[in-house]
């Protein structure tokens, strides 16, 4: 009796060592440390408040969930897929995370290391051209958000700026890579020193950037997995094909076939789409390409035989049930491939 008494406590102790909870960071400075760039009120408030908030409320947007155990890098990739509360709250932990760890007085900043400064005079011309084109970045955000410094794909430079608390590792922002220096525009971020004067902010807060900090964040990205997922990720024909396949697949699995009845055309097309769309450069290859033809000739007899009148409809629907496994078996063959 004792021993079945154990086993809920053991399996109850087991979800809760692999679940995932957040935790508000410490600041790696005092809070008026920051001075005279920003007050220490402030830092107070943003960190210990909002932060705090952003931290609080993911916790009780993923409890109880499968997104516990759901890394953040995948959390913000399918930032689309996700409730308001989680997109939110993820990009806010995420992006204050990375903008505490940025930020420095000056008596401990790090110097910008060869590789970076290299990267940025190659792209940009100069660092002063590039605080220049993130600061019109910044100002130029409406509302609240941020500009950024992104290692893209491609592995190179780019600034982006984003809304509210997206960023670009979210498949929500159109322009995708991986954040090394952010700037928060929000006003809680600088309403109490400068008011509604985001450009004497903005001017301020370059006083603070740790660029031996942003150089190491530039070294880990450069060669980060993530890029090559980003990559993928943004083939939006891939994307639109997959969940019109999740959308006609999984209901004919639990015997709903109208689904696929209804939108067998519409799946043709996204395989259409798909075939003749240009795949990332990474996955861009014979395999790829033949795999690609099979699934659109796949879809397309699924869709004759969707629109082909029948006098046993059960007889038919096992017939469309064998044709879009075969279609989503070849779908995965795609996925597969891209992550080989």
């Amino acid at each position: 009796m004792k021993k079945h008494l154990l086993l809920p406590f053991v399996a109850l102790y087991s979800f809760l060592s692999i679940a995932q909870v957040y935790t508000l960071p410490n600041l790696p400075f005092a809070f008026d440390a920051y001075e005279p760039y920003v007050d220490a009120q402030t830092m107070e408030i943003h960190h210990g408040k909002h932060h705090a908030a952003y931290v609080n409320n993911l916790n009780k947007a993923i409890a109880g969930t499968s997104m516990e155990t759901t890394s953040m890098n995948n959390l913000l990739m399918y930032a689309s897929f996700r409730s308001a509360a989680v997109r939110n709250n993820a990009g806010g932990h995420y992006n204050h995370n990375l903008f505490w760890d940025i930020l420095a007085p000056k008596a401990a900043q790090k110097p910008i290391s060869d590789a970076l400064q290299t990267a940025i005079i190659n792209q940009f011309k100069s660092v002063d051209s590039l605080q220049k084109l993130i600061n019109n970045a910044a100002s130029t955000r409406f509302g609240s958000g941020w500009a950024w410094l992104v290692v893209t794909p491609e592995g190179k430079l780019a600034v982006y700026s984003t809304a509210n608390q997206d960023n670009p590792i979210m498949d929500v922002s159109k322009e995708r890579g991986i954040p090394i220096l952010g700037i928060d525009v929000w006003e809680h971020a600088y309403y109490l020193k400068y008011q509604n004067k985001r450009g004497d902010y903005l001017g301020g807060i370059w006083n603070l950037i740790n660029w031996g900090v942003v150089s190491d964040k530039y070294a880990s990205a450069v060669t980060d997995p993530l890029l090559k997922e980003l990559e993928k990720d943004n083939w939006l024909a891939l994307k639109d094909f997959h969940k019109v396949m999740a959308q006609t697949f999984h209901p004919a699995e639990e015997n709903n076939f109208e689904p696929l009845l209804t939108r067998s055309g519409e799946l043709y097309a996204k395989a259409i789409l798909l075939k003749n769309a240009t795949p990332p450069a990474s996955v861009n290859n014979p395999k790829v390409q033949d795999a690609l033809n099979r699934l659109e000739k796949q879809c397309l007899l699924i869709h004759q035989l969707a629109q082909k009148p029948s006098k046993n409809q059960a007889a038919k629907n096992e017939q469309l049930f064998e044709q879009i496994t075969k279609a989503h078996d070849i779908f995965h063959e795609v996925e597969g491939l891209c992550h080989d």
